[in-house]
């Protein structure tokens, strides 16, 4: 199904721009949770990639007419990742950027899980696991039904899979051919009370989702090149509904996070709170230069390229190559 694809610059800088909006996302999906004090750390971080792709490079989306009708459809089916997603809608200008603050407090219009008659953007209440690959499969289908070209795109989790919601949404998704839905697993192999493997063995998701009358890829969770080849057009007619395994861990792009044996839901400690500082200085450098190695860079010519960032004109500043010898 994907195909390496054929580089040229429009489609490079498309990929960093991408890169680096998932930086900015994970910054602020990190701030919000940590002036929370608690919440769903591990799940919302692994599909960060995931929704910097969706929403910066494949969804048609109108930030200042969110109920637009010709818009794309984005349904976070694992609800509690709901701080991810939020970060991103305020990132891409649904509502102000201080919003993220305000994450499941008294009278929030970001509550910690998702609710579509409070948040500009969210398509979906969610949060009851297994419900959201229903109403994902129930829009497709109207969308089907109006022959209208808009796409929908749904995120579920490895351990709301479990529920068995999710398996007859799948045969409805599969028998009606609704291929205008793209299903991703978040599979980080973390769940609430232990590793999927503890709980209820996943076996093989790709052999179950192939005999379920899906396509089905498997791509690393922080893979956005191939994410984005592989999204960038819609399915044909005769193709089938694309299931995409993301390999993710819990936790993603935060080590101390990703090496903890449960990050399902935490409670800020000291030392929590000093690992999060330490990755979102990473993230911030991502986010400034791209792929960029920072190392040895001088602070003039951060400020330099920060504010090429900002749209700055006749700035100039020779900054050095680091020495590799």
């Amino acid at each position: 199904i994907w195909k390496e694809p054929k580089m040229n610059s429009d489609y490079n800088e498309k990929v960093k721009e991408i890169k680096k909006l998932a930086a900015n996302i994970r910054i602020n999906t990190l701030k919000s949770l940590t002036n929370l004090g608690f919440g769903h750390y591990g799940g919302s971080l692994s599909i960060v990639e995931v929704l910097a792709v969706l929403y910066g490079g494949i969804m048609n989306i109108d930030p200042k007419n969110p109920h637009w009708e010709d818009r794309d459809y984005f349904v976070l089916s694992k609800g509690h990742a709901g701080p991810a997603l939020y970060a991103t809608l305020a990132l891409k200008e649904f509502f102000p950027l201080e919003e993220i603050y305000t994450l499941n407090k008294n009278g929030t219009n970001l509550p910690s899980h998702p609710d579509r008659l409070r948040t500009k953007g969210v398509d979906a209440t969610t949060g009851s696991l297994g419900q959201g690959i229903s109403i994902a499969g129930g829009i497709a289908k109207a969308l089907q039904i109006d022959k209208k070209s808009n796409r929908v795109f749904c995120i579920i989790g490895d351990g709301e899979i479990n529920e068995g919601q999710c398996w007859e949404a799948f045969q409805f998704i599969a028998h009606h051919n609704l291929n205008n839905l793209t299903v991703f697993l978040d599979y980080n192999k973390q769940q609430l009370d232990g590793t999927l493997e503890e709980i209820i063995k996943p076996f093989s998701f790709e052999e179950k989702m192939k005999s379920f009358g899906f396509d089905v890829v498997t791509v690393k969770g922080d893979d956005i090149q191939k994410m984005y080849e592989l999204l960038k057009e819609p399915r044909k007619n005769d193709e089938k509904p694309l299931f995409v395994v993301l390999d993710t861990l819990k936790g993603q792009g935060v080590e101390y996070i990703e090496k903890m044996e449960n990050s399902h839901h935490l409670r800020l400690t000291d030392e929590l709170k000093q690992e999060i500082e330490k990755a979102i200085k990473e993230q911030k450098n991502i986010w400034i230069y791209g792929d960029y190695d920072v190392d040895g860079i001088t602070s003039t010519s951060i400020l330099y390229m920060a504010l090429k960032e900002l749209g700055a004109e006749n700035v100039n500043y020779y900054i050095p190559i680091r020495d590799e010898g």
